[in-house]
């Protein structure tokens, strides 16, 4: 999977952009400030038809414009084009100039792995940061999922709102709580399938990834869920005896929404434990693990992107993170360290971009 082309028009602070990208690396630079981070986000908006930075589809849009456009060629074995319209009462999205009506249907087309400096809220922040996080990745890879997904949150909407009507009222019907349950059972187990065979795929490559760029071995994320090891039985059984608990606080307690993951090194807790420099080397193995896990399941490599990846980062790990990367994974790196990295002379063909104040002020393509 290549993007070859993007256009802009009025996204965050490009006016208008027209640009065609290397198949290998693409090395965007500039000063702070200046929109290199926003052009990858436009690459992310066209996978994802929304931002990684958890702001709104408003935001997107360049200030006193009332629409936003993200264009781009896509080579998925053929060229395929996409496109993203952002507009204060909504956006539309477009293959092949051919309206998409469900959003759904368009997402998971094109595939993207991206690290960002925020990712580390995915160690350091709360429970639902995770699974939103793991939602992402498998909904890319599994269509239906987000499917299943949107059954089980609307499922456990109905149940938590019953649950507050039977507290309220003393004596509705039980029976349609049931219902409620095993459909909600259901679902989750599901979730829980797709979730469990993703992060044990996603293990078998984790550590060696993480033992290439520190030198340390013994990196695992673990899986912690209500729903492991149980039988559908066995679930319907937690729920039954959790009843009493769930009508007093209105709300479903029990359930892979509770679902959480750990990051070990060694078995002890980097959330707790490790340094930042230790649990960002631990997110960039992971997003490595993506890509492969992306080309197990679907037979192509998806578009990789690094935004601000020398930030914080010894010169050696930079070296060892950009000697893993692969000369069929189209590569986005973002940096102010142009020098640097030109300098080491670490990879041979590359297209080198300047960016300054929502510019390209020049573009080098080195074979």
């Amino acid at each position: 999977m290549k993007l070859k082309f993007l256009k802009l028009v009025n996204f965050r602070n490009y006016d208008r952009l027209d640009i065609s990208f290397h198949p290998v690396l693409n090395l965007i630079y500039g000063k702070n400030g200046a929109g290199k981070t926003n052009l990858v986000e436009a690459i992310y908006v066209l996978s994802l038809t929304r931002s990684f930075r958890y702001v709104g589809d408003k935001t997107l849009i360049r200030d006193e414009e009332k629409v936003a456009k993200v264009e781009g060629i896509v080579n998925l074995n053929y060229d395929t084009s996409f496109e993203v319209l952002l507009s204060k009462e909504g956006k539309k999205v477009k293959v092949n100039h051919n309206k998409v009506a469900k959003i759904s249907d368009y997402i998971s087309k094109i595939t993207v792995v991206l690290f960002h400096p925020d990712d580390l809220r995915f160690i350091k922040d709360t429970p639902s940061t995770r699974r939103k996080t793991l939602n992402i990745s498998i909904s890319l890879i599994h269509f239906e999922y987000l499917k299943m997904l949107g059954y089980y949150k609307n499922l456990l909407k109905q149940r938590n709102a019953y649950l507050k009507q039977m507290m309220i009222n003393g004596n509705l019907d039980g029976a349609y709580l049931d219902i409620l349950t095993e459909k909600l059972v259901h679902y989750g187990m599901q979730i829980h399938e797709k979730r469990l065979e993703f992060l044990k795929k996603l293990n078998s490559y984790l550590g060696e990834f993480y033992e290439k760029i520190t030198g340390i071995s013994g990196l695992q994320v673990e899986y912690l869920s209500d729903y492991n090891d149980l039988t559908k039985e066995e679930i319907m059984e937690k729920l039954k005896k959790g009843l009493q608990k769930d009508l007093l606080f209105g709300k479903t307690n029990f359930g892979i929404h509770t679902d959480d993951l750990r990051f070990l090194l060694n078995g002890k807790d980097l959330k707790e434990y490790g340094s930042e420099g230790q649990q960002k080397n631990a997110i960039i193995a992971y997003k490595f693990s993506e890509l492969e896990l992306f080309k197990e399941f679907t037979g192509n490599y998806p578009i990789f992107i690094l935004d601000d990846l020398f930030s914080e980062l010894d010169e050696e790990k930079i070296a060892n993170i950009l000697n893993l990367l692969k000369k069929d994974v189209q590569t986005f790196i973002t940096t102010t360290e142009i020098d640097w990295f030109l300098k080491k002379n670490v990879v041979s063909s590359y297209k080198s971009i300047y960016v300054d104040d929502g510019c390209i002020r020049e573009e080098k393509n080195y074979e």
